[in-house]
Order: C-alpha cells, then sequence, then structure tokens
C-alpha cells in the first residue's frame, strides 16, 4: 500500500519539474514574485534527491529512517514556501501544494494512530459533520480552485452558456449524493464521514447500496464540475489526481481499517458492492 504512494509521489514530483521545464506558463504558475527564477531552479536538486529520490528509495525498501527523512523535508520546503509567501504576498499554490505534501506525507507515516472512532452520540456528530463538510468544502471546492485559477491568470466570471449550466447541474448532483450520503454515514453508522472521526457500525444503506465509495464519487465529481463552469484544464488535472490519490492511496488504508473493525460483514460486502461502478439496483444486505 505505501510503497504504491511513495511510486505515485516520486512520479508526480518528477512531472511537476517536467512541467516546469516545459511550460512557460506553468513556470510561472508556481513563482513568487521578487524571488528569481535560479533561486526556484535552486531546490531542483535537493527536491529530487530528498523527496523524489528517497520516495523511489522507500518504495523497494521498507525504511521508517527513509520515510522520517521525506517527511522532514517536506516540512522544510513547506515552511520555506509559508515563509516566502508570507513576504512576498504570492506564491499560494506551490505553498498550498508543498502543504499538501506534508500532509501527505504525515498521513503515510501514521494513518495507523490516525483512525478512530467517533463519539455515539447523534447530535454531536451531526454538529462535527456540518462543520467538516463545511471546512472540506470552503478549501476543496472554493480556496483551491481559486488559486489555481488565478495563479494561471483566469479568475474570471464564468459567462452563461451550455458548458455553465452542465458544469452547474453536475455540481448540484454530487453535491446532493454528498450530502445524502453523509446523512447515512450519521444516521447509520453512528458517526461521521470523516476517516479521522470515523463511523462505529458498518454503512450499507442509502447510496451505499449501489456503491462503496458515494461521497469520494461525489467529491471528484464537484471538482470536474468546477472546471467544466470554469472552462480550467488545472483545476481538472486537481480533481483527476484526487481521485489517483484516493484509489491507490488512500482507499487500501482505508478498507484495510475497516477489515479490521467489521472483519467478514465488510468483506462480503466489498464483494457484492463495486467501488466505483454504480448499480442500477440496490445490493441486498
Amino acid at each position: 500500500m505505501k510503497e504504491t504512494a511513495y511510486l505515485i509521489q516520486a512520479a508526480l514530483i518528477s512531472a511537476w519539474w517536467v512541467g516546469l521545464a516545459s511550460s512557460s506558463t506553468f513556470f510561472t504558475a508556481f513563482q513568487f514574485d521578487g524571488i528569481s527564477p535560479n533561486s526556484f531552479w535552486a531546490f531542483f536538486a535537493p527536491d529530487m534527491t530528498l523527496i523524489g529520490g528517497l520516495s523511489v528509495v522507500r518504495a523497494y525498501c521498507k525504511s521508517t529512517t527513509v520515510e522520517l527523512i521525506i517527511l522532514g523535508a517536506f516540512a522544510y520546503a513547506s515552511l520555506y514556501c509559508c515563509n516566502a509567501t508570507a513576504i512576498t504576498a504570492s506564491g499560494y499554490l506551490p505553498t498550498g501544494l508543498m502543504v499538501l505534501g506534508l500532509f501527505y506525507n504525515v498521513f503515510l507515516c501514521f494513518n495507523e494512530s490516525l483512525f478512530r472512532n467517533s463519539s455515539t452520540n447523534l447530535l454531536w456528530n451531526v454538529s462535527k459533520t456540518l462543520v467538516q463538510i463545511i471546512c472540506i468544502w470552503v478549501l476543496a471546492l472554493v480556496v483551491v480552485p481559486y488559486v489555481i485559477l488565478d495563479a494561471f491568470g483566469n479568475v474570471l466570471m464564468p459567462k452563461l452558456g451550455i458548458q455553465t449550466v452542465v458544469g452547474s447541474t453536475l455540481f448540484v448532483c454530487f453535491s446532493s449524493l454528498g450530502l445524502t450520503s453523509s446523512f447515512f454515514m450519521v444516521r447509520d453508522g453512528n458517526g461521521t464521514p470523516l476517516p479521522l472521526d470515523q463511523t462505529n457500525n458498518l454503512v450499507i444503506s442509502g447510496p451505499y447500496g449501489y456503491v462503496r465509495n458515494p461521497m469520494a464519487i461525489a467529491g471528484i465529481g464537484q471538482g470536474i464540475a468546477i472546471s467544466i463552469v470554469f472552462h480550467s484544464m488545472p483545476i481538472l488535472v486537481y480533481s483527476l489526481l484526487g481521485a489517483i490519490v484516493w484509489h491507490w492511496v488512500v482507499r487500501p488504508i482505508e478498507e484495510r481499517d475497516m477489515i479490521k473493525r467489521f472483519g467478514d460483514p465488510y468483506l462480503r460486502y466489498r464483494e457484492r458492492v463495486s467501488c466505483w461502478t454504480p448499480r442500477f439496483h440496490r445490493q441486498a444486505a
């Protein structure tokens, strides 16, 4: 599981540097005002060695020490970027990317200790779920798309047209799916949708009777819908990368935890219900 996660990380870092070298538009999107391009390129060797190279090493050699070195490299780079953004009031995209990479590696290093069961108080779980939805949606569907649009010079109100109508309709549909899934998570799961504050019961009702991961489908669909509304290829790439990381990194870790907690009932459910492809009829319990 971790092996794939580190290979994906190495591939994404390599692809990022290739993009910087091959596209002036891409390179400009990741710059800080007042910091020269030479200073930016000075990070190439450390980045490819301590993060990209060691990620490949970790993919083929299990080592907690290597994991922590990579985490430390991300922490240093994230602190540098945060400081650069504070000084220059720019570079929000590279800073956000580095902080995201930092959290990704914290998750890889400490995921076993991050999962915990939620409380069994319904009102408290409803309150926490509402806060989670607001925070995650504002960050993932407002802040990040805005930063991407701003970095690529495309912060314009979309004009009314067929793409805007289609994208807005899809956004409403996927948002409804996410809210409905959250409702069943809270009501029948006796917890919240967030894996770090997970349900106490296995949820196979509502949308979960048709597909195993409706909330992931909803989140990815919302991102794609936003890319359609704003005609933004970078936001589409952001959404698809989220799908790849979720499927190959987060999902296996989450499923391993669910097997541990729910055992055979979850294994039978996983055999009956697809991860991504919804059934036209609800699967029996």
